[in-house]
């Protein structure tokens, strides 16, 4: 199964891509490809992976993901199961630097824009007030026709070169794409972690996984997302606790073993490293917000 690249369809008639992906579930295989992708997430949930960063997305957020960065929007376990028809809504926009011609983004007037597009190889998440703005622009963007379509697009993109408007996802160290064999080899672990994480799993488990030694697979896991396995199935385990502890009616005694944990303090100090927040505290915050 070829993981890496993946193909995004050129269009003829546009200078850039507009998809609209509705399903049960999202596509749920690590991939890159060469264009810079905005996605709105109109409806679903899960977990994203974009280079080094592990994270949850939700309906509403707008998501930048740059050229030849590593990435999966994974929809949570409950997408596959019950298999919804529109479960999982999302629109995405796929251009590159010369899809308004080969110099239009060396422009001087293209200056923030341009700056956007050479660090969105770490991934943006918008969380300004722009979010409202962005949202019904993309939403409506596949509508317009000839030179507003262009316009719109503009617009967006003006929008997201806003500095206040994102916060970077990935490190700046790994702005890079992987090679097909390390996508292959990195979407199995992801892919076993995602599905095993609510249980006891060994390092030598994994590395069997990679077809490694224990040794190797821990150099080579550390040199490609920059943080150990351990570290990277905490964090998995925690983004699945902050998950249940929003939306399932369980105490937090039961959902420390759901997310794969066999000690109350040891889940509660691994929830405050990673979230800054106890259990308890992260609740009410939820609450709040």
């Amino acid at each position: 199964m070829k993981v890496l690249p993946f193909k995004i369809p050129k269009v003829t008639d546009h200078s850039f891509r507009v998809q609209h992906d509705v399903g049960p579930h999202f596509y749920h295989t690590l991939h890159q490809h060469p264009e810079i992708q905005i996605t709105l997430i109109k409806k679903s949930a899960g977990t994203l992976i974009l280079g080094d960063h592990i994270g949850e997305f939700t309906a509403g957020e707008v998501i930048v993901v740059g050229p030849n960065i590593p990435h999966v929007f994974r929809n949570d376990k409950s997408f596959f199961e019950n298999e919804l028809p529109g479960a999982a809504d999302a629109i995405s926009l796929f251009f590159d630097e010369t899809s308004l011609g080969s110099a239009f983004f060396n422009l001087p007037e293209m200056g923030d824009i341009r700056n956007m597009m050479n660090v969105s190889g770490r991934g943006l998440k918008v969380i300004g007030k722009n979010k409202e703005d962005l949202s019904i622009l993309i939403q409506n963007i596949d509508r317009k026709k000839g030179v507003i379509r262009v316009i719109d697009f503009l617009h967006i993109l003006q929008l997201l070169a806003r500095e206040d408007q994102t916060v970077f996802l990935s490190s700046e160290a790994l702005n890079r794409g992987f090679k097909e064999s390390e996508g292959q080899r990195l979407n199995d672990i992801f892919q076993f972690t995602m599905k095993e994480y609510q249980r006891a799993i060994s390092l030598e488990e994994v590395a069997d996984i990679a077809n490694m030694t224990i040794s190797a697979f821990c150099r080579y896991f550390k040199q490609r997302t920059r943080k150990t396995y351990v570290n990277f199935l905490n964090e998995v385990r925690i983004g699945q606790a902050c998950k249940m502890l929003v939306n399932e009616d369980h105490s937090i005694g039961e959902i420390c073993y759901l997310a794969g944990f066999n000690n109350l303090s040891h889940f509660n100090r691994k929830f405050k490293a990673i979230t800054g927040f106890s259990p308890k505290q992260y609740i009410r915050s939820i609450k709040v917000g």
